[in-house]
């Protein structure tokens, strides 16, 4: 599976797209692709059909020639306004963003709105403030925590709609 990964990930990487997200199902038989452009112009460039339809020809082509992979169906797709965030560069990236993070384990709440019998917090929806000696800093109520990338299980940007 990690040289499967690989794989995917060099070769969407030479396209010039992001490898966001990679999973597979049915045993296998099923793999998809979750992309994003590598050096969008702006917030507005985004992934489009022909990104996903060149992206996956030639990821059908590499599989096939390289891995001799047995696959029924390949799907490859934008990460969507709401994308896994899952590397430093990731949070750096999307810096100012509105982010839900969810972690491994709860951590004490030293918030404003913390008491002594405050529960350790495990969900934070905020606004991201990039990254600081290897911790995201995501803003919730007013306080600025620092989040360990290592605990961090789930996290999503949570895009605002006017």
């Amino acid at each position: 599976m990690q040289n499967l990964h690989s794989v995917v990930e060099k070769t969407v990487t030479q396209l010039g797209y992001d490898l966001v997200d990679f999973e597979t199902a049915n045993r296998g038989k099923l793999l998809r692709v979750f992309i994003d452009k590598l050096h969008p112009k702006d917030i507005k460039d985004s992934v489009t059909i022909d990104d996903c339809v060149l992206v996956s020809n030639q990821l059908g082509n590499v599989l096939t020639v390289e891995l001799d992979i047995d696959y029924d169906r390949l799907e490859v797709s934008s990460a969507g306004l709401d994308r896994v965030l899952r590397k430093e560069a990731d949070f750096v990236r999307f810096t100012g963003e509105r982010a839900n993070i969810r972690l491994r384990v709860g951590i004490p709440d030293d918030g404003p709105k913390a008491t002594a019998t405050t529960l350790p917090r495990k969900t934070f929806l905020g606004q991201l403030k990039g990254v600081e000696s290897g911790l995201v800093l995501i803003e919730c109520d007013g306080w600025t925590y620092r989040l360990s990338l290592e605990a961090i299980e789930k996290a999503r940007l949570s895009p605002v709609f006017d």
